[in-house]
């Protein structure tokens, strides 16, 4: 066919005035520009080895530009050529997958909706006949593209379904919980998240309402608290204070605040205090609340008073760096309450890795919960624990650590661990076979002599940031050998290991599956890691190119370029200088909000987050030059300037002193800041413990405080934060960086209800039957997270009920 010509004599009076000229470079500038994106970004791509898609079309969107400035029918033609072939290539290249569908469609077809303008038509009208024809036909071009594409993303919606829900095998079976408390982080010594409270119910929860709201007054950007419930107050903990509110009204009974030097402390964050119940008699301090600070001390407390109890350690605190050398501001503290087994309290900390080789211990210590003593302290890199130090001896530095929440079965008499690695966390080739034993590992210590009882480790010579960082659950489970005594370990894999808790033999199997080799120079690897079996994997697929995301087709590019600049060999691809795509990495899968487990139902509830990250390590010299360096070392003020403006794009290196490399890591993001594979980002899940299969999976989560214009699409988003579920079929969960509070129906993941908090709820919520009015509660720390970005506040929110009268 001949290319028309547009016929002066056949144009209007708009088409040649200033109107036709606008439109047609406006036209030819949009189109040209995206044609050229496309041309340079996909020979960028043909050139790394991948699909040859953005090429061609931006050669043809470019063809589109010139025959649009030169007022050419075929234009048209070219663009609708090129909007069908878009069609089949997206439908070729992931078929039936709604969110493959939307970025490789929604720009390309919304601009067809262009050549429908009537102003269009008339500056692109052929020759009589062929003009004629095209008058006609125009107004439908965009719509009938758009409907096409509609069809295509309407027909996959099943995509974008949960997978059903089934009903659990088994009857229900009570166990022993008293409602009206909630006495440690996890509500039970094993922390199963349990309350037998029924008074609310997947009949009447969507009328839950805000019953009161207590402000605590101290805004650090990590509010994570849980509060226990001890007689009938709430207490709380704060980076700076511990505070006592009462149950039913919020009101405050008493602050303990001891000016805490918060100053130095990367991480502000208390996630509970812990309780000793004492003998009874009544006394001050004859049961007391422990509480771990940001500046490295243990505090003894009477719950009543808020008063600290002398009697333990030095006027009611014990010195924690007292043994921990080096230990530089900030470097050493806990952010997880203490467990209490008999009468004694073990605590780990949260160690500032990635900075050096030389750094403070891992130690875990027991002390006696009276006196305050150190009774022992296992190190991390021998089975045996040290009873005591000679005067001015330390703990063995540079240990792995235990900064999440430990679990107690007092039947047994263990502390159940989840360690960390040995710092830094992408380099490991300074670590002694001593440093790797226990590392990310679940370690069972006799809570008596602080002796290893048992040990296993989720991942062999860690160098992904893979410690363990949610709380090991204990629940009895139903076996061949029958009633079982079982400890769950969720990992930062997504993998959840399932133990007998008295040896530490896996109940589901445990195959050794070979991962990718060729680790940094230096460095080594282990040529397999630990696989659960026979039991739901929370890991995420591979990545390809194909499944890279993007709000647009542009962005989805770009990410498909950076997925072929780096390396990426799947699971357990080691860091490298080149740089490598970590998935799943140090934000996890599973973090420190840990699983919730109905012991009834047998029901264990699940969220799971999806980020991958970019991990590229720095040679030392180039990290010199950088002025990149340990935290809290002096820094030349370019440096520094250079190093706070790559810190506010998330972009902060670790110096991995020690060792021949720094290291940075970031999101795999578009240059949008949009995540580069696709959704769901964000699940929850319920899994039968009988069967153990999974009874309902939903995404989690809306982008309404992420996306543009608070579009709230269902893709899941990110959470950090844990689940409480209860006697009355609820689960209960704020965690997502959308903002709500949510309650699920545990047997079918029905959404129930949601509240907007005030701020941020990425902490674990409790719930509790009042002893005075026998109202049932349900309260959640709100105040946001920095990492996630999320509102930041000092709200504690509690929902209930309506009270009749």
């Amino acid at each position: 066919m001949v290319d028309s010509k547009a016929l002066p004599t056949a144009e209007s009076a708009s088409t040649r005035g200033a109107l036709g000229q606008v439109v047609t470079w406006l036209g030819a500038a949009v189109f040209g520009a995206l044609g050229a994106t496309l041309v340079v970004g996909g020979a960028d791509l043909l050139r790394l080895g991948g699909s040859p898609y953005y090429l061609i079309a931006g050669l043809a969107v470019l063809a589109t530009a010139v025959q649009i400035a030169r007022r050419r029918a075929s234009a048209v033609w070219i663009y609708a050529g090129f909007c069908v072939g878009t069609l089949v290539w997206a439908l070729i290249e992931v078929g039936a997958d709604t969110w493959g569908l939307v970025p490789r469609l929604a720009l390309p077809l919304g601009l067809s909706l262009w050549f429908s303008l009537p102003v269009v038509g008339r500056l692109l009208a052929g020759p009589p006949v062929f003009g004629a024809r095209l008058e006609r036909a125009r107004p439908l071009l965009g719509p009938l593209l758009v409907g096409l594409a509609l069809i295509a993303i309407l027909g996959s919606y099943h995509r974008f379904s949960p997978l059903p829900a089934r009903a659990p095998q088994g009857d229900i079976v009570r166990v022993a919980d008293d409602a009206t408390i909630w006495e440690a982080f996890g509500k039970s010594a094993g922390g199963d998240r349990f309350s037998s409270a029924d008074q609310i119910n997947p009949r009447n929860v969507q009328r839950l309402e805000r019953a009161w709201t207590f402000r605590t007054g101290d805004n650090f950007p990590n509010f994570e608290a849980t509060p226990l419930k001890v007689g009938d107050n709430l207490i709380l903990c704060t980076a700076a204070a511990v505070i006592s509110v009462d149950a039913d009204s919020g009101k405050p009974n008493w602050r303990f605040d001891p000016k805490v030097k918060h100053g130095a402390a990367p991480a502000k964050v208390c996630r509970g205090v812990a309780y000793y119940p004492g003998t009874g008699t009544g006394r001050p301090c004859d049961a007391r609340l422990l509480w771990g600070t940001v500046d490295d001390h243990l505090y003894a407390l009477d719950p009543a008073t808020g008063r600290t109890c002398p009697d333990f350690g030095t006027a009611g605190a014990v010195d924690l760096s007292l043994g921990i050398a080096p230990n530089k501001p900030g470097y050493h503290f806990p952010t997880s309450p203490a467990a209490i087994v008999g009468t004694t309290a073990v605590i780990g900390a949260f160690v500032y890795d990635n900075q050096s080789t030389d750094e403070a211990s891992g130690v875990v210590r027991g002390y006696d919960v009276r006196t305050g003593a150190l009774l022992w302290g296992w190190e991390g890199d021998r089975p045996e624990s040290r009873k005591r130090l000679a005067p001015g001896e330390s703990f063995t530095p540079g240990t792995p650590n235990v900064w999440s929440v430990i679990s107690v079965d007092p039947a047994l008499n263990l502390v159940f661990l989840p360690t960390g690695n040995s710092t830094p966390d992408y380099y490991g080739g300074q670590r002694t076979p001593a440093q790797d034993r226990y590392s990310s590992s679940i370690v069972a210590l006799d809570a008596t002599t602080g002796d290893v009882r048992w040990s296993f480790q989720t991942v062999h010579h860690d160098l992904w940031d893979m410690d363990i960082p949610a709380q090991p659950v204990l629940a009895d489970i139903d076996t061949p050998q029958g009633r079982t005594p079982a400890l769950f370990a969720p990992t930062k894999r997504g993998e959840i290991f399932v133990l007998d808790r008295r040896t530490g033999e896996p109940i589901t199997p445990v195959q050794a599956r070979p991962v990718p080799g060729r680790p940094a120079p230096g460095d080594r690897l282990s040529p397999t890691q630990p696989y659960p079996t026979g039991f739901p994997s929370f890991g995420p697929p591979r990545l390809t190119e194909a499944k890279m995301w993007g709000a647009t087709m542009i962005d989805q590019m770009a990410c498909r370029i950076m997925y072929r600049e780096r390396r990426y060999d799947g699971h357990f691809t080691p860091p490298s200088v080149g740089g490598s795509i970590g998935y799943p990495d140090v934000f996890g899968v599973l973090n420190w909000g840990s699983v919730a487990i109905d012991p009834e139902r047998q029901i264990m509830f699940v969220n799971a987050s999806y980020m991958p990250f970019l991990t590229t390590l720095i040679p030392r010299a180039a990290a010199d030059k950088l002025g990149i360096v340990p935290y809290g070392d002096p820094v030349s003020p370019a440096a520094g300037a250079a190093l706070g403006k790559a810190a506010m794009h998330g972009e902060w290196p670790y110096a991995q002193g020690g060792t021949p490399f720094a290291v940075k890591t970031v999101p795999f993001l578009s240059p949008l800041g949009i995540p580069c594979h696709e959704p769901a980002w964000g699940t929850v899940t319920a899994v039968d413990l009988k069967s153990r299969s999974i009874l309902w999976q939903r995404p989690f989560g809306n982008t309404r405080k992420s996306a543009p214009l608070g579009l709230a699409l269902p893709t899941g988003v990110f959470s950090m934060g844990g689940a409480t579920v209860t006697r009355g079929g609820v689960a209960f969960i704020g965690a997502s960086i959308d903002g709500y509070l949510r309650a699920y129906d545990i047997e079918t993941g029905r959404e129930l209800w949601k509240a907007d908090l005030p701020a941020g709820g990425q902490a674990n919520p409790m719930t509790y039957v009042s002893r005075r009015t026998g109202r049932q509660y349900v309260v959640i720390a709100a105040g946001g997270h920095s990492g996630l970005k999320t509102q930041p506040g000092d709200y504690l929110v509690a929902y209930a009920l309506p009270t009749t009268h």
